[in-house]
């Protein structure tokens, strides 16, 4: 099945060449997905450096923006936004790219999926990284346990998108570049770096359609300038390594 993405949209919709948004973000963390979503389109932006050294997320001035003290939170001329998978599809729908257009047949598929990451995938990550924070005086054996058991699902669910795309829908990551396809890139390196001292589970040569998505979207320009902008080397997502950001902490 061949995917198009309409380039046509209602005028209400169109960006304003004059607003420029602002994406709060830190090194490796989520606002990694909105920042390569910006560059793929082209857009203009500007960063504003959440430092999590000092836990400026639960600064007040923050939590005005998101009250949930996560990153990231775009600003948009319509709303301040939070929630990757919101921004990433308020983004597409928007600028009518990285996405299906709402009346096309692939629509249906492409957001089950992207909501997969959003709601099954990505949380199941953060319990990998923050087993401490769904315990209630968790011992060190829960939470290792804890980890573990993540570690297990992960596996599970990598294995089940790879399967299930390849043989019912791999036009999502054959096709040209879209939010989907960004997101679990992402989600991808973040699997083989963290948390640290936790790794060497996870190797992406077992899924060969991810390492061939991983391959492609490391070396468009969208990756190559998130790359430099947040320190995190040459092959960000087939062979990532930690980052070295010019600013801020990923942690």
């Amino acid at each position: 099945m061949t995917c198009r993405f309409s380039k046509s949209f209602h005028k209400s919709n169109l960006y304003k060449p004059h607003m420029t948004y602002i994406l709060h973000y830190a090194p490796d963390n989520a606002s990694l997905i909105v920042r390569l979503a910006l560059l793929e389109l082209g857009l203009p932006f500007k960063t504003r450096l959440v430092e999590r050294r000092t836990h400026a997320q639960r600064s007040p001035e923050y939590l005005k923006l998101n009250p949930n003290g996560r990153i990231p939170v775009l600003e948009t001329p319509q709303a301040t936004m939070f929630e990757t998978g919101a921004i990433l599809l308020w983004l597409a729908d928007t600028h009518n790219a990285l996405a299906p257009g709402i009346n096309t047949p692939q629509r249906g598929t492409f957001l089950k999926w992207l909501f997969w990451l959003s709601n099954t995938l990505h949380p199941t990550l953060r319990m990998l990284f923050y087993p401490e924070t769904y315990l209630d005086h968790g011992t060190a054996e829960m939470v290792n346990n804890l980890r573990a058991a993540q570690k297990r699902s992960l596996l599970n669910l990598i294995t089940l998108l790879e399967t299930t795309v390849s043989r019912q829908d791999k036009w999502i990551l054959n096709s040209s570049p879209n939010i989907f396809q960004i997101y679990l890139a992402v989600c991808l390196r973040w699997m083989a770096l963290y948390p640290t001292g936790h790794t060497g589970w996870f190797d992406l040569k077992t899924w060969p359609d991810l390492l061939t998505l991983c391959r492609n979207i490391e070396t468009r320009q969208s990756a190559l300038s998130a790359s430099q902008s947040e320190g995190l080397g040459a092959t960000i997502f087939s062979h990532p390594t930690l980052p070295n950001p010019p600013e801020g902490s990923p942690l």
